[in-house]
């Protein structure tokens, strides 16, 4: 059963987590009159989802007049957040969904300002526990994923592969572990030296699938010093296409090492040793750093 929403209801949206959740609910309901801004990975989301629906040209246009906001939690801009800033001083209630499973109360600080919706939507029975102990007090709901329930039904109809790929799926790590190099490169790192130990046929694919806010080429480098392996960009349009071709996904802490899980994949989590424990609570994920144990 759908979702009911107020007629006047704002979108905002940037990240691509909490858009794929968002667009996807919005769908069930049938309705195209949103009142929506979106930037970043989820303008195209939207695009692709409503391309008939216009697109407020500023976070203030789009709340003004509406009775809700909905809003993701994404760490790549500041705009959700301003959404939130912008219906607090407009007294319109604000719901924020979260996506995912880690760093909850510092979703919505900035600047050392914590700014909290009337409302917290989350998808799966982990995410209701996690934000329950982080935000006392706060209304939290559990709703639908419809999202990951369309990506598992799309990914189950494709054929199986005759020669399965290893799909790496790429994340910013934003830390170094005190080191000098990026945590998602020391990541990738600690997999290839494991790699041998996986079983894995040495002739397998590896494709790298770059996260929505990466640049452009920003692995180029990294797989030329890698040419001994067979690895590559991988050029599906969309991760069902990807995780259809993959027997065996890897990653850091991204919701699609869940989606693969519950694809059926054999999913192996690349933090290395001295990077903080994978925060994932998901069963059946393998730790590679339990290998060498």
């Amino acid at each position: 059963m759908a979702i009911e929403l107020p007629i006047r209801t704002a979108i905002v949206c940037h990240d691509a987590g909490a858009a794929n959740v968002v667009v996807a609910t919005l769908l069930e309901t049938g309705r195209k009159d949103w009142r929506a801004y979106m930037q970043g990975p989820a303008k195209k989301i939207w695009e692709s989802a409503f391309p008939e629906v216009i697109l407020y040209d500023s976070i203030e246009q789009a709340i003004e007049g509406s009775e809700l906001l909905i809003s993701g939690t994404g760490w790549a801009s500041d705009v959700e957040d301003e959404a939130r800033r912008i219906a607090q001083r407009k007294i319109v209630k604000s719901i924020a969904v979260i996506d995912h499973w880690v760093n909850y109360a510092e979703r919505f600080v900035r600047n050392g300002e914590q700014v909290l919706p009337d409302e917290i939507w989350v998808t799966d029975e982990y995410a209701l526990e996690l934000a329950l102990d982080a935000f006392p007090g706060k209304f939290v709901l559990q709703v639908p994923n419809y999202y990951l329930e369309k990506q598992l039904r799309d990914i189950a109809l494709l054929d199986k592969p005759t020669n399965p790929k290893l799909l790496y799926i790429l994340e910013p790590i934003r830390s170094k572990w005190g080191r000098n190099i990026p945590g998602e490169f020391q990541a990738l790192d600690y997999f290839i030296s494991k790699f041998p130990q996986l079983g894995i046929p040495e002739e397998t694919v590896i494709c790298l699938r770059p996260h929505p806010s990466d640049l452009e080429g920003k692995y180029n480098d990294w797989i030329k010093l890698h040419s001994n392996m067979n690895i590559k960009v991988d050029d599906s349009i969309s991760i069902t296409e990807s995780l259809g071709r993959a027997a065996w996904v890897a990653g850091c802490e991204s919701f699609v090492l869940v989606l693969a899980l519950m694809a059926g994949r054999t999913v192996y989590c690349t933090l290395p040793p001295w990077a903080p424990i994978c925060r994932l609570p998901h069963s059946g994920l393998i730790q590679l750093r339990e290998l060498s144990k």
